[in-house]
């Protein structure tokens, strides 16, 4: 059941990488919206987030950082986790990444995102261009 799950979530993950690359959501109305951005005009935690994919496959760090900071920070976390899970698929063992696991995580996360999500909208330089 695991390989197959990963069979197919490879030639999806290469598309969606793909189409992300070649268009920039910036430039394209058919990507998703934020709703709570249409609803308050205020930015949510993931808002800038496929911007800042599309720099980062563009090979703009600057730029992926200036619309999502959050993402940006998070990738070295999202790449040894997942270095974790395909090591794991590989050996056919389970490898964990302890720190992920560890009970305090979705709090500590939480508490990021929350703070983010603050910060991000205060009305003062940098934080509003």
């Amino acid at each position: 059941m695991k390989s197959k799950k990963l069979y197919f979530a490879v030639p999806v993950l290469g598309m969606l990488l793909y189409v992300y690359y070649r268009f920039n959501p910036a430039k394209y109305s058919f990507f998703p919206k934020c709703p709570f951005h249409y609803l308050t005009g205020l930015d949510c935690p993931g808002c800038g987030s496929q911007r800042a994919v599309n720099c980062l496959l563009h090979l703009d760090i600057i730029g992926a950082l200036h619309q999502n900071l959050l993402l940006v920070m998070s990738l070295p976390f999202l790449a040894i986790h997942f270095g974790y899970r395909l090591a794991g698929f590989i050996k056919q063992k389970d490898y964990r990444w302890s720190v992920i696991y560890h009970p305090a995580t979705p709090i500590i996360t939480g508490i990021i995102a929350v703070t983010f999500w603050i910060i991000r909208n205060l009305p003062y330089y940098p934080f509003k261009h």
